[in-house]
């Protein structure tokens, strides 16, 4: 089977699109060695690349099924298609999105009229979103669960200070602002700092200097194992989340996490972190502050941690996502 991914995500810095277009491709390569997974991308000038100039691409590499990993397929359907919806953040909320109309526009007429022959999801809690949504027969989505980058891993951390850590695309979903002002309220109790660390994105407020407060900004990957690794716990305020995989990325390095109660982030936690709702600033302020104090229920929640990062694996991953690429060639026949 020669199966072509859609490259345009690893265009980005830094994110959960460019780790999964990433691992994923890597996984498939490793797994499947008589298949061959081609990455395409538009070039510079992309005008009406997903009308036909990708299936002409598709065509002279002789591909079987293209897979959209950035929710977009080619508006021709000559061949099955696999597209993944990562989430549902562009249909809930314009504030959380200043550059989504294109997606906020087309993914539903893509999936809709059948244009993608299947849907990936990475959690079950999004795929249940997108049946009532789009109103698309369960048969046509699969959820298949993401995994942490193999080479995450518990490390020893050079910061001396005690921290709380918060790694992801700083925007506005992620709640971060109600972050900070737990965090204010904790340390005025506990003396441990803020670590905000990831891409700052465009629509993303700059927050005013502060004692105690470090924004790293992009952290190159090998520095991400020890960052995760030396935090006295990771902090996950966010709203809602297609996976959360810095949640799981955590856990793989043993750091005790703190999170929201977001449906898909709960899946991936099956309840061995502190899950806190995400608009309750006092609960996660005394969440925070008993981190600082509870040094047993830390150790604790690091062990959960661990045990639970072995349920993942990006091998998984890519076995289940062939089975969807198999799937598809069937239903379009």
């Amino acid at each position: 089977m020669r199966v072509a991914l859609d490259a345009t995500p690893l265009t980005l810095s830094s994110g959960g699109l460019l780790r999964y277009v990433t691992e994923l491709h890597r996984a498939l390569v490793a797994a499947f060695p008589e298949d061959e997974f081609p990455l395409v991308a538009p070039p510079p000038l992309r005008r009406r690349w997903w009308l036909y100039g990708l299936n002409r691409e598709l065509a002279r590499r002789r591909v079987d099924v293209f897979h959209g990993t950035n929710f977009e397929v080619p508006y021709v359907p000559l061949r099955p298609s696999v597209l993944t919806l990562h989430d549902l953040s562009p249909w809930m909320e314009p504030a959380w999105h200043h550059a989504a109309d294109r997606v906020r526009s087309r993914a539903p007429l893509l999936i809709g009229l059948g244009l993608a022959t299947m849907v990936v999801t990475p959690s079950q809690a999004v795929r249940r979103e997108a049946i009532e949504r789009f109103r698309i027969s369960p048969q046509r989505v699969v959820a298949v669960p993401e995994a942490a980058a193999p080479h995450l891993q518990p490390a020893e951390a050079p910061r001396a200070a005690p921290y709380f850590l918060f790694l992801g695309t700083l925007e506005p979903r992620k709640n971060i602002p109600m972050l900070v002002e737990a965090w204010r309220a904790a340390r005025r109790e506990v003396a441990v700092d803020l670590v905000l660390a990831g891409r700052s994105r465009a629509d993303f407020p700059a927050l005013p200097p502060e004692p105690g407060l470090t924004i790293l900004g992009e952290v190159a990957e090998d520095r991400l194992s020890a960052l995760y690794s030396g935090a006295l716990a990771f902090v996950y305020p966010s709203l809602y989340e297609g996976f959360g995989l810095p949640v799981l990325e955590a856990m793989q390095c043993g750091a005790a996490v703190i999170t929201s109660r977001d449906a898909a982030i709960s899946e991936v936690a099956a309840g061995v972190a502190e899950q806190v709702d995400a608009r309750d600033a006092r609960a996660w302020k005394n969440a925070l502050a008993a981190a600082a104090t509870r040094p047993e229920w830390v150790a604790e929640l690091r062990a959960k941690s661990l045990e639970r990062a072995r349920d993942f694996s990006w091998e998984r991953t890519a076995r289940l996502t062939r089975e969807v690429y198999q799937e598809a060639l069937s239903r379009f026949a």
